[in-house]
């Protein structure tokens, strides 16, 4: 059994568990449904719903890594008492792992193959409905989206297989980094672009009435929603990150510097998408629409376009692979427990199943398309996406939660001790009530909203 690696940097513990949060969710979905539910007013509930709902499961999942030091695949075994049987949860998150990457790798490869149609010039001088085609194009071909998926998974184990420090904190690092400066050039071209002010009064400005026009229970749940799944909390994605780091400092404050992070980045990528969209008369579409049929038609019409659009999506691109990244980093610690196995022989092995079980996410757009599970017009990815995000990531935090609060799973004792272990801030022992009982509500609601909405 090889040692178990450790991360050389407090920054690259950071950056890494920052990076597994930051994904597809803040960049594409954040902005629209802020924009839906009242701009400015969302941003304010949505703030204090991953304050008092997100970061106290983050601190549950990175306490569970760092006092077992092993993956999701053994930590609840090294904590649960005698003849528990909370290790179960370990196969379900686990399958939630690999579910996710099921369809993470494909959209992956769509950013990095729309950063190649940017960078050589494909949009250049297409009309509208020309720039709809194209994407509908790429989804019509399985070899097309099947070789980025590919390259995606390749290059994903190729930076694994280097190791924790020279591999995956390295890279994530550097993505990350440029993944920022990038955005921050991308913002201010899109604020100083001539009639975005409308743009960011439109995102910036708490529309109490537009709020209300919607509905405050809808915008309060769409808010609860986004704060807790913007985390990638419930399958051990980001206990791994726990388990390779020191005691030197207390877990709230760790907890609350990656929240900013990934807060701060999904409210940037609002700054590029609004106030260029109301510059040019567009109007910002939901889901892909916006990505890849309503921003190349507006980086079409903008002087230097074609930089513009290509710095975007390789923007998107670091956004979903710094996800893939991260869990690819806890299938691969998961293995090498489980089986006892070196992780260049975990990366290899794994490299094969990923690229096998990411194939229905590629064929359910063309060769599959007829298979619709969640009804008329749905896909393949739409039913993935659906188990991992309202049923593992929920139902799992309720795992974590109850774990690190019962007297019957690992006990609150043991849980604030390991938590509030080092410098920084200190989850308060009044909070004991607050854990145990409205966290779990909350929790539910989310779960119990997302499924009654199929």
């Amino acid at each position: 059994m090889e040692k178990r690696e450790k991360l050389g940097s407090r920054l690259g513990f950071i950056l890494l568990s920052a990076g597994c949060a930051i994904g597809i969710g803040n960049v594409w979905r954040f902005p629209y449904i802020t924009g839906l539910y009242g701009g400015g007013a969302f941003v304010l509930i949505y703030l204090f719903f991953l304050v008092v709902m997100g970061m106290p499961v983050m601190t549950m999942e990175f306490a569970v890594g760092r006092a077992s030091k092993k993956s999701i695949a053994k930590s609840y075994t090294a904590l649960e008492k005698p003849g528990q049987k909370w290790h179960i949860h370990s196969y379900f998150a686990i399958a939630g792992n690999y579910l996710l990457m099921m369809f993470y790798t494909t959209v992956t490869g769509w950013m990095l193959h729309y950063f190649y149609l940017m960078l050589t010039g494909q949009f250049a001088g297409k009309a509208v409905d020309e720039v709809s085609a194209i994407f509908s194009g790429m989804l019509s071909q399985p070899l097309v989206m099947g070789g980025w998926m590919i390259f995606v998974v390749l290059a994903g184990f190729g930076i694994c297989s280097m190791g924790l420090q020279r591999g995956v904190e390295k890279v994530t690092k550097v993505m990350m980094v440029s993944l920022m400066v990038i955005m921050i050039i991308l913002a201010i071209n899109s604020i100083i672009t001539p009639g975005s002010a409308e743009g960011l009064k439109f995102y910036l400005l708490p529309d109490f009435n537009r709020m209300v026009e919607v509905g405050v229970w809808p915008t309060i749940v769409a808010a609860m929603n986004q704060s807790f799944f913007t985390l990638s909390l419930g399958i051990g994605a980001m206990a791994i990150f726990g388990s390779y780091i020191g005691r030197e400092h207390a877990l709230l404050g760790e907890s609350l510097r990656i929240g900013v992070l990934d807060t701060c980045v999904a409210i940037v990528a609002g700054l590029i998408i609004f106030p260029a969209c109301f510059a040019f008369g567009i109007e910002p579409d939901s889901g892909p629409n916006l990505i890849f049929i309503t921003l190349p038609n507006m980086f079409n019409n903008m002087p230097a376009g074609r930089i513009w659009g290509a710095l975007f999506f390789i923007f998107m691109a670091f956004a979903a692979f710094s996800t893939v990244l991260a869990v690819f980093e806890n299938i691969i610690s998961s293995s090498m427990d489980m089986f006892n196995c070196s992780r260049k022989k975990a990366c290899a092995v794994n490299i094969v199943l990923i690229i096998i079980l990411s194939l229905p996410c590629v064929l359910g757009f063309n060769v599959l398309s007829s298979i619709q599970p969640l009804g008329e017009g749905s896909t393949i990815m739409d039913f993935e996406d659906f188990l991992v995000s309202n049923l593992l990531l929920p139902l799992g935090s309720l795992v974590y939660l109850v774990f690190c609060v019962s007297r019957y799973g690992w006990g609150w004792d043991n849980y604030i001790k390991e938590a509030n272990t080092g410098s920084g801030a200190k989850i308060p022992k009044w909070c004991r009530f607050y854990l145990t009982f409205i966290v779990p509500l909350l929790i539910l609601i989310v779960f119990f909203q997302g499924i009654f909405k199929f």
